[in-house]
Formats: structure tokens, C-alpha cells, sequence
């Protein structure tokens, strides 16, 4: 028998908000965090804008000497999941350490430790590259060092799926949980890789956009999308079996009912073009649920602002939700935070599980105006007031990874 799986603790580091009430309420209001790029000279970039976190000081969310051994998607990832877990009123002396673990990944790690100590490397020999390089650079130490700062003994581990890494790792979780590997979870994404590299890279695949207007560059379905906006941040939950949960006291606030992973086996870089893949795996999410597709009542689409994401996206939503698929709201969180790759379906989820608790789906800001294919319900123009008792969130990555999670309102049986 699958254990039950429900949602106790958020914690979110933003372009729009580094905890996730300034993070919902700069989603309530449609807030743009994308502007240009702060961290180095953009000149000869083809891209300059980006979604930079403002604000976050590391030191002051965790201990400072620590944080200084930390990358920056490191130090994103222990800031969200000590918020998460003082959100969930979790107390580790009380639990079993070894049953309390941590599935948090990250897409590249960091490409600035890199970036740095290749430099170094080159210009004043390899005496001077940096000791702790590696231990920096590596994507597994987002949840190595949140194992730290927390002291979760159990299972951790570090999914990484490029763009579609945080929606594994929660679902990861999730899977550990319903078969007794863990009775808690930390899950989630993270990414800082906001650096010249990252961008000039992103930039010749052609997968960014070369807008420079903030409020129209990350546009998704919008007919004139041209490509995705780099963001940068985390989000991690805590999930917890459902009678360990009520055991405790816990504020349960929302449950998961269903996971789909699939593969593509088509392209490095472009989904299916039919959507088969992605469907199959909305599909599997909703047969674990036991749920049909009109019964999903919003999608957070993976939605990047580009073309082939946008209209395969738009295609495998059709072929899981068939004639349910034109009543469905869907929206892209992207259009106000960028793509945090690694941990955009991590925050993505975080939308989701608010969106029922508030009753709340937000709109795709800054798209306008679609084209012929993109027909379905974008929530453009405004946000809907609704209840939503199921939601669904889509995360697809570079290599033909697609994820998603359903999430349902918490209902006592």
C-alpha cells in the first residue's frame, strides 16, 4: 500500500521575493522581477536582461561562515529549506533523523566557481585554483549542505534533469515517502547561474530572449516569444507522510496525489513535436490520482517563451486533456520570475499548492496576444478567483526529461 503524501512547509528565494509571502504577493500583483543584468557587463551579449534575486544577503539567513563556503545556489537552497522547515513547525530533536531526508537538486551547480578557477588556472597556474573547487562546483551540495544546516540524516540524494530537475526531485520524494524510505522530505530546485558564461551559452543556443524591454521579454504563447529570460533562485517543500503529519499537529497544506515522468527520446534540446511525451506524463499524474482531466481545474504550464516549448507544450496538454483541454487554466510563473532552470518547477509547485490555499490562479503577464495553435486558456489580460482543488504543475528539460505533479486541496477522510 502508497503511503499518503501532503504538504506542511514552503520556502522560496525569488526575483520577486526572498520568502514565499513576498513571493506570492509579487505573484497576486503580477510583479516583473526581470531587468538588466547587474552581475557583470552585458556589452556584446546578445541577451542583457535577466530575473537576479535582489536583496538576499546569505549571512543573513544562515550562518555566515558557512555561507561563505557556499556557492550561490547553495546558499539559495539552505535559505529556502530552513524556511521551509520553520514553516512546517518541524523540530528535528523530535524526529528520527534518519527518516527525515533530502532530495534537492540543481540543473549546473555552479558555473561561477568555474568560470573563476579556469581563469585562475590559465593565468597563474594550477597552484592557485581554488581548494574547495569542487565542492563548490558540484550540484549535489545543495543538498548536502541542507542535510547539514538541518541535520536530516536520511535518504539524500540530488536529482538533476536540467529545467525539469525540482519537479523530479519533489516527485522523487514523494515516491520515497509513499513507500517507507522516509516519513519527511526536503524537495526541491535550485540555480545561480546568473554569470557570463551561463548567459553567453543559453544566448548562442538562441534559447534566450534578446528583448530589452522587461515586461516583454519573458512572454510565454505570446506570438512573438523569443525565447526564455535566465533566472535565478530556490524553493523547497517539506512533505511528510499524512499520519506522521496529523501525529505532530502539522498545518497541512496541500496533498500529492500524482507523479508522471517520461522521456522524449527525441531531441537534446526540443521536446517531441506532437507532445507525446509530455502528455504521457500529465497522463500517468492523473491515473495515479484517479483523476480525469476535467477534473483539473489549472495547469502551471512549463510555459518558457519558446516557440517549440510553447506549442508542443500546448499540443501534449491536448492530447492528456482532449476535450477538457479548452477549459483549463493555464499560466507561466516564468512571465514574472524568468526560468530558474533547475529550480523552476520547485517554485512552480509552490504556485500551485498557494493557488489552493488562496483560491487564486495568477496571470501570464505580459503576453498579449497568441497565434492560431496557442488556443487554449493562458490567463491573459487577468488573474481568475476560483477555487482550485486540483492542480497540476509541468516541468520539461534539455535531454527530453518531463515531469509532473498533481496536487490536491487537503480533505480529511
Amino acid at each position: 500500500m502508497k503511503r499518503r503524501v501532503v504538504v506542511t512547509g514552503l520556502g522560496a528565494v525569488t526575483p520577486i521575493g526572498n520568502d514565499v509571502e513576498s513571493f506570492w504577493n509579487g505573484v497576486k500583483e503580477g510583479k516583473v522581477g526581470i531587468g538588466p543584468i547587474t552581475r557583470f557587463d552585458t556589452t556584446g551579449y546578445k541577451a542583457t536582461l535577466a530575473a537576479e534575486l535582489k536583496d538576499f544577503v546569505a549571512k543573513d539567513r544562515m550562518d555566515p561562515r558557512t555561507a561563505r563556503r557556499m556557492e550561490p545556489f547553495s546558499q539559495y537552497a539552505v535559505a529556502a529549506a530552513l524556511e521551509a522547515v520553520e514553516n512546517s513547525g518541524l523540530k528535528m530533536e523530535e524526529e528520527d533523523p534518519y527518516m527525515v531526508g533530502v532530495i534537492i537538486g540543481s540543473g549546473v551547480g555552479s558555473l561561477q566557481a568555474t568560470e573563476t578557477n579556469e581563469k585562475k588556472l590559465m593565468e597563474k597556474g594550477p597552484s592557485r585554483v581554488d581548494p574547495l573547487l569542487v565542492p563548490k562546483m558540484i550540484t549535489n551540495m545543495a543538498a548536502g549542505n541542507v542535510s547539514i544546516a538541518t541535520g536530516a540524516k536520511g535518504k539524500c540524494t540530488n536529482v538533476v534533469t536540467a529545467c525539469a530537475t525540482g519537479t523530479h526531485c519533489i516527485g522523487d520524494a514523494f515516491r520515497a515517502i509513499q513507500y517507507g524510505d522516509a516519513d519527511v522530505m526536503l524537495a526541491g530546485g535550485t540555480e545561480g547561474a546568473v554569470c557570463p558564461i551561463g548567459i553567453a551559452g543559453f544566448a548562442s543556443l538562441t534559447a534566450l530572449s534578446t528583448s530589452e524591454d522587461p515586461l516583454r521579454a519573458s512572454i510565454p504563447f505570446d506570438k512573438d516569444r523569443g525565447g526564455f529570460v535566465m533566472g535565478e533562485g530556490a524553493g523547497v517543500v517539506v512533505l511528510e507522510e499524512l499520519e506522521h503529519a496529523k501525529k505532530r499537529n502539522a498545518n497541512i497544506l496541500a496533498e500529492v496525489v500524482g507523479y508522471g515522468a517520461t522521456a522524449d527520446a527525441f531531441h537534446i534540446t526540443s521536446p517531441a513535436e506532437d507532445g507525446s511525451g509530455a502528455a504521457r506524463a500529465m497522463e500517468n499524474a492523473m491515473k495515479e490520482a484517479g483523476v480525469a482531466p476535467a477534473q483539473v481545474d489549472y495547469i502551471n504550464a512549463h510555459g518558457t517563451g519558446t516557440h517549440h516549448n510553447d506549442l508542443f507544450e500546448t499540443r501534449a496538454i491536448k492530447l492528456a486533456f482532449k476535450d477538457a483541454a479548452k477549459d483549463v487554466k493555464i499560466n507561466s510563473t516564468k512571465s514574472m520570475v524568468g526560468h530558474l532552470l533547475g529550480a523552476a518547477g520547485a517554485v512552480e509547485f509552490i504556485v500551485c499548492v498557494k493557488s489552493i490555499l488562496d483560491g487564486f490562479i495568477h496571470q501570464t503577464v505580459g503576453t498579449t496576444e497568441t497565434e492560431e495553435e496557442l488556443d487554449l486558456n493562458y490567463m491573459i489580460g487577468a488573474p481568475a478567483k476560483q477555487e482550485v482543488r486540483y492542480a497540476m504543475s509541468n516541468s520539461l528539460g534539455f535531454g527530453g526529461h518531463n515531469g509532473t505533479l498533481l496536487v490536491k486541496k487537503y480533505e480529511e477522510d
